[in-house]
């Protein structure tokens, strides 16, 4: 019988605190010199704190200086000599707090990377911080020298209707339902979280892609956001994401969202762009152009924190995609998701909301040549 889960950072006692993990399970086997411990769950426990298994063995390995043996294939974790449950918990913890841990929140939605310079980072996939691993740790290089495994898309097919093959649910059958929650006006609107407004969505011109996905290689990269209720949300909405095996459907995106009661809030875009989109963003804002058009909702506030979000993107997570920043822009012009008059507005103001104030310029630096066009093709338009 498994035992109860616990909590990921055990320094936390709150009740509601919702990242668990299984407690360490060891067996002790063999006898004299050649007894082990061997750690039955660890690959559980790696994936409940989303890190490749070697990881955790070799890090207990090298603090209770004992030699290890993995055999990922049959799942066999070895660590030479005898190791109580309570001992390699405790060790644990450790470990949990050096490579999971964000330094800032303390959440654990943390993507693992090792940069350039040989420092390891802990992306924050909740309050968008970037800390770093301590050095000193032996672990340090063995994940230097066994980085994380950067996890590839399948190729993608055409969109389909939204009527989902094998007659599912249409977004029209999903906006009926949840309707009542999106006529619900807040009384006091701010500009981070305008009012919600009624869905009406239309089939003719909504399309989902049916065929499955890989899983996303980069999530959730959040502007930090003041903790309160609505806050939640819109991390139940990015977690919701984490946690699923490949990428969800359009059509779940707007359910997701819709029981949040978030569809029209412009925060939603934002950790949207940066969960929905990738290296091949320029293909996939064709194939999510229904999703994002009515997720914006015609809301030029939805549309800028559009841009915010792939900006973000960009300059936190995809510093390679600036050269195809004029590529991008087009293709949400082209596709009606973002109209001219935002873009505009966005191409002439740095703002360091979303990311570092140099990282933003350089980002409207290589928009230029789209923005020239954009202008050029009014002056056009007022000449005619």
């Amino acid at each position: 019988m498994s035992l109860a889960n616990i909590n990921i950072c055990r320094d936390n006692d709150d009740p509601f605190y919702r990242y668990k993990m299984p407690p360490i399970q060891a067996k002790i086997e063999g006898k004299g010199n050649g007894i082990k411990t061997r750690v039955l769950n660890a690959t559980d426990v790696a994936r409940a704190l989303a890190r490749p298994v070697p990881y955790v063995i070799k890090y207990f390995g090298f603090e209770l200086g004992a030699q290890t043996a993995i055999d990922e294939d049959k799942e066999k974790f070895l660590i030479n000599g005898v190791h109580e449950n309570s001992k390699l918990q405790d060790v644990l913890d450790g470990f949990i707090s050096k490579f999971v841990l964000c330094q800032s929140c303390k959440n654990p939605e943390t993507v693992l990377k090792v940069e350039k310079n040989g420092r390891i980072s802990k992306d924050c996939k909740a309050c968008g911080k970037v800390s770093y691993v301590p050095p000193g740790s032996r672990l340090n290089t063995y994940i230097e020298k066994n980085p994380p495994k950067k996890e590839k898309k399948s190729s993608k097919s055409a969109t389909a209707s939204a009527n989902v093959v094998g007659g599912g649910a249409t977004i029209s059958d999903i906006a009926e339902k949840h309707k009542s929650a999106q006529d619900d006006a807040k009384t006091e609107a701010t500009d981070d979280l305008p009012p919600s407004k009624k869905v009406v969505v239309n089939d003719d011109d909504w399309a989902v892609d049916v065929s499955e996905d890989a899983v996303r290689k980069r999530a959730q990269e959040m502007e930090a956001l003041n903790i309160n209720s609505e806050v939640a949300k819109y991390d139940e909405f990015g977690t919701w994401f984490l946690e699923q095996t490949e990428l969800p459907e359009d059509v779940d995106i707007y359910k997701k969202a819709s029981e949040l009661g978030i569809v029209s809030d412009r925060k939603t875009m934002e950790v949207l762009a940066q969960v929905l989109f990738d290296e091949d963003i320029v293909e996939e804002i064709e194939e999510h152009k229904g999703l994002l058009r009515k997720m914006i909702n015609d809301s030029p506030k939805n549309e800028k924190s559009l841009l915010g979000g792939i900006e973000r993107l960009i300059g936190t997570q995809n510093p390679e995609l600036v050269s195809q920043v004029p590529k991008i822009l087009m293709a949400l012009y082209d596709h009606e998701v973002v109209g001219e008059d935002v873009i505009k507005d966005w191409g002439t103001h740095v703002s360091k909301k979303y990311v570092p104030k140099e990282t933003s310029k350089k980002i409207r630096k290589a928009a230029k040549p789209f923005l020239k066009w954009l202008s050029e093709a009014e002056e056009e338009s007022d000449e005619e």
